[in-house]
């Protein structure tokens, strides 16, 4: 496993639309793992391949649940309200409310390329929104209708 470099708002790789996994490889198994070593050593709770710079639709996720490994996620059903503060670990020091559904429903495939499904509430609802919301090339400053300051981010923690 190897730590990855974490692509930055403002890369191009960030905007894009990523593509379907058709191999489930060794390949896909060591992207997996990098990301998510990436993730836990950057104390993310997310990350999207695009985020690494690869156009494929990998994400991996980890609320303090287990890790999640999903390759092609499709949110097949989504329900409620929540509107809380998200950051993003391509965006160090940038913070903004976005609303999102209070609860998901996601069909994916794990890495051995057996479908899986996931439900998830809250933070974990969240983050797949967030993530997949990568593979498609949205940020979540498209979304927030309130941005943070840095400062007034450190008063809160």
């Amino acid at each position: 496993m190897a730590k990855r470099n974490i692509v930055k708002f403002g890369e191009e790789t960030l905007r894009k639309h990523s593509r379907e996994v058709t191999v489930f490889d060794d390949r896909l198994w060591v992207l997996l793992d990098d990301m998510y070593e990436t993730m836990k050593d950057a104390n993310g709770v997310g990350l999207a391949a695009p985020q690494v710079g690869i156009l494929k639709r990998v994400v991996v996720i980890d609320v303090g649940e287990g890790k999640l490994e999903l390759i092609n996620p499709v949110i097949t059903s989504a329900k409620g309200k929540q509107r809380d503060k998200e950051g993003c670990l391509s965006a160090p020091d940038v913070w903004g409310y976005v609303e999102r559904p209070a609860k998901v429903k996601v069909t994916a495939m794990n890495r051995y390329g057996k479908e899986i499904k996931v439900e998830g509430k809250e933070l974990l609802a969240r983050a797949l929104c967030h993530e997949i919301d990568h593979l498609n090339g949205i940020i979540f400053t498209d979304l927030a209708d309130e941005m943070i300051e840095d400062e007034e981010e450190k008063g809160r923690k």
